[in-house]
């Protein structure tokens, strides 16, 4: 029997996925090289509640899409497992039980130009997930079930004979998530929903997720390089570099307390209102080539506390003053 809370309803526990980029086996023979592994995510664990958020957070290449992706079973893990409401979802979707699973776990796409079928009406993308899971037969029932979801995202059910590109790419990220919701799942897992959008179309997409966060008991991953996105949305707070995990805690005490050295990084890079006098911190270096990680702690070329250890051995994430840290200069 797991030692995990009962209320966890999301549990990744070590989740890892490579992906095999080598040059094609002829020319592996000729040129006498080996087989490459991208390890884009090496072991990622954590939890979430019902009803809360947890973001992920670090720079592009970091793996945050990729969880997203094992999350939603878009991708099958290398290596852990994830337990979803007490449930193996991986076992679940490869099972027959898989539709059914699909139904509780959703995604919201990064790019709403992209996700969306150009040569679709929104009523027939809205519906589409409705009829693929036999929710709803009846066309008059579809219609107005559709009508109810667009309105529940702050569209008027006027647009179901439209298409995607009569919409602004906020309108566009609604119609995504108002399909999403169709089939009433649980768990949302939103992959930088609002990174394609206008500074202030992100904040209303913001608010209708947390509105319907609230009505619905929904509980989300958030992924996002958008620090000031995370602080508005997120109930805890993961930092990811270079495909793992280096500092876990809860939002107010990441924010006002960052252990990590990264993570101190990070919220330096963001533009203080009030600091404007102070020199700001460019985040330094650049992201290692994720085919050649450095040794030991994988920050260890961009850190100004690294160590002899660090270049040797790789921290654990470990507990440490209420959050959970990888980090060999902290803990």
């Amino acid at each position: 029997m797991s030692t995990h809370k009962p209320q966890a309803l999301v549990v990744a526990n070590d989740l890892a996925m490579s992906f095999d980029v080598s040059a094609p086996w002829l020319n592996r023979v000729i040129e006498r090289k080996p087989r490459q592994l991208l390890h884009a995510v090496d072991g990622v664990s954590f939890e979430i509640e019902k009803g809360k958020t947890l973001a992920l957070v670090g720079e592009s290449g970091c793996g945050k899409s990729t969880v997203a992706r094992l999350l939603v079973g878009l991708y099958e893990p290398t290596r852990g497992g994830l337990t979803f409401d007490g449930q193996d979802a991986h076992a679940a979707f490869k099972s027959a039980d898989a539709r059914q699973m699909r139904q509780r776990i959703q995604m919201i796409f990064q790019d709403p130009y992209a996700s969306l079928n150009p040569r679709w009406t929104v009523e027939a993308i809205i519906g589409e997930p409705l009829q693929e899971h036999g929710l709803i037969q009846d066309a008059a029932e579809l219609k107005a079930r559709v009508a109810e979801l667009l309105q529940s995202v702050g569209l008027s059910a006027l647009d179901m004979p439209k298409y995607p590109h009569q919409f602004s790419g906020g309108q566009r990220q609604r119609i995504s998530i108002a399909r999403a919701l169709a089939t009433a799942p649980e768990f949302l897992v939103c992959d930088e929903p609002t990174s394609a959008l206008d500074v202030s179309v992100q904040a209303q997409v913001l608010n209708i997720m947390k509105d319907l966060q609230r009505e619905r008991g929904l509980t989300y991953l958030f992924i996002s390089h958008n620090l000031a996105v995370v602080r508005h949305v997120s109930d805890q707070v993961g930092v990811m570099y270079l495909g793992r995990l280096v500092e876990l805690a809860d939002k107010h005490t990441l924010f006002a307390n960052p252990q990590h050295p990264y993570t101190k990084m990070l919220l330096d890079a963001i533009p203080k209102m009030h600091d404007t006098g102070r020199a700001r911190t460019p985040v330094q270096g650049e992201v290692p080539n994720p085919l050649n990680p450095p040794t030991g702690c994988s920050f260890h070329p961009r850190c100004p506390q690294a160590t002899d250890i660090c270049k040797t051995d790789r921290p654990a994430l470990r507990d440490f003053k209420g959050i959970k840290i990888a980090c060999h200069a902290v803990v």
